[in-house]
């Protein structure tokens, strides 16, 4: 008999956080529920991180997820905007380790990889996707709760690939990143 497997996976935001459930069973996923977090109506960074951890707390009370997927911070430009992503991520991964809730980190370009088959697919790319995989029959209001979903099931879809991964001596051996880039001009961003 197959085990059943919770995963919530997390988009972490500061104004918006999207979350998603699914229940596996071997191959099958099925979605449970996504959502979000809306905290525009906080004043102040640490209200905001309060309430990522109490929400998250209790969407892990209600569902009782085995493991916790999340979207780690894009890197970009604005410092400010990376801190608070940040502290955002760290605080929801608080939450799950007050469990005992083992964490998976994921790139929002591995997580569009794993969704689409394009590391640079749209929001709304993944949301279409989704959809199909998971026969969503309602849009949700917000991508940032497609996000969420996208990150358990590229976990899901991880943990398979894990199982399938080709044996270690027929893997190319790269050394430096100039070599790797010229033999993989394709993962160049």
């Amino acid at each position: 008999m197959q085990k059943e497997r919770v995963i919530l996976g997390i988009d972490p935001g500061t104004n918006i956080m999207g979350y998603g459930l699914i229940n596996t069973t071997g191959n099958r996923m099925e979605l449970i529920t996504l959502g979000v977090i809306k905290l525009g109506a906080y004043e102040g960074q640490a209200l905001k991180l309060r309430r990522i951890f109490e929400r998250v707390l209790a969407l892990i009370d209600q569902y009782h997820p085995d493991e916790v997927a999340l979207e780690a911070p894009f890197f970009g430009k604005n410092v400010q905007s990376m801190l608070k992503l940040g502290r955002a991520q760290g605080v929801a991964m608080a939450a799950a380790l007050y469990r005992d809730i083992p964490i998976e980190e994921y790139s929002p370009r591995k997580i569009k990889q794993a969704i689409t088959g394009n590391g640079n697919a749209s929001k709304e790319q993944v949301a279409i996707m989704l959809s199909r995989i998971l026969t969503i029959d309602t849009e949700p209001q917000y991508l940032d709760a497609t996000d969420g979903l996208a990150a358990a099931v590229c976990h899901f879809f991880q943990r398979g690939q894990t199982a399938t991964a080709p044996p270690e001596s027929k893997s190319k051996k790269v050394t430096g990143w100039a070599r790797f880039l010229s033999e993989n001009p394709d993962r160049a961003l």
